[in-house]
């Protein structure tokens, strides 16, 4: 199947153009190395579950990790059901790590416990299991509120000290908002106020927007596959009219092939885009 421009949902390198996550965040590698939990925090649609789904691959296909990206939006929609919302999120976690990961590495069953400490207790047995050192991507941390947010961070908080053999050597929080925003109902405010409870974390990493050599290097990808070229100037219009935001990177390349330029033999010009 040819590859094409993507629009919906995380990138699939295999049917989508897609640039190397780790050039828009070259730090991170650092910072899993050192064994940190750190923030990765952005607006929807710039890359966030794409570039650490990704990382998470890379990592574990270079033997020394075992990596995963996994999702607590199953629990958000459970509102202040600490055990309901855990369930979701366990369930989750342990599918994604079946479907993600190579059969060897695949994460453990797991069993209920008390409310309130079974996000600690599958980490802990899953690190405790792992063959090699285990590193834990949590999308859409902040779709979880109130009470079920505020233990989902202490839980993490409270086996930090363990890490890497009983706890993720390393591990991120991904999200709309930096962890001092995450929204919570207590104390008379809306928002966290600062890290705490989850003042472990290192850094507070943003993905950027591709540059204007990037959002060249993407569409030369199209080329590539098709001989269909995008002249210079198209290249500079689309990344003087977007400024590299991912999603409208795609979306304008995507209507010019798929629409304006069907014909493989016509090159994208400035006026197309």
């Amino acid at each position: 199947m040819p590859r094409h421009f993507n629009t919906a949902g995380p990138c699939d390198p295999e049917i989508h153009y897609m640039l190397s996550s780790i050039q828009r965040l070259p730090t991170v590698i650092d910072l899993i190395e050192q064994r940190t939990y750190f923030i990765i925090h952005a607006p929807r649609q710039i890359g966030k579950t794409t570039a650490m789904m990704t990382l998470a691959q890379e990592l574990t296909l270079s033997g020394r990790y075992v990596a995963v990206l996994v999702s607590v939006e199953g629990g958000s929609a459970l509102g202040d059901d600490l055990g309901a919302a855990e369930r979701a999120i366990l369930q989750s976690w342990y599918e994604n790590g079946e479907d993600r990961l190579p059969p060897e590495l695949s994460p453990p069953s797991w069993h209920e416990g008390e409310a309130g400490q079974n996000i600690r207790s599958y980490l802990r047995s899953w690190s405790r299991s792992a063959s090699r050192p285990l590193i834990i991507f949590i999308d859409e941390i902040d779709s979880l509120q109130n009470q079920v947010l505020i233990s989902v961070l202490r839980q993490l908080r409270d086996g930090y000290a363990n890490r890497p053999k009983s706890f993720p050597h390393s591990l991120a929080l991904i999200g709309l908002r930096d962890v001092r925003d995450y929204k919570v109902a207590a104390g008379g405010s809306d928002r966290l106020g600062s890290s705490s409870p989850f003042n472990i974390k290192v850094e507070s990493l943003t993905l950027r927007n591709f540059n204007a050599e990037e959002v060249g290097e993407l569409y030369a990808q199209h080329t590539s596959d098709t001989g269909q070229i995008f002249s210079d100037e198209a290249v500079d219009r689309a990344y003087y009219l977007t400024q590299g935001q991912p999603w409208l990177v795609n979306a304008i390349a995507r209507q010019c092939i798929e629409v304006l330029a069907r014909d493989r033999t016509i090159t994208i010009t400035a006026d197309h885009i």
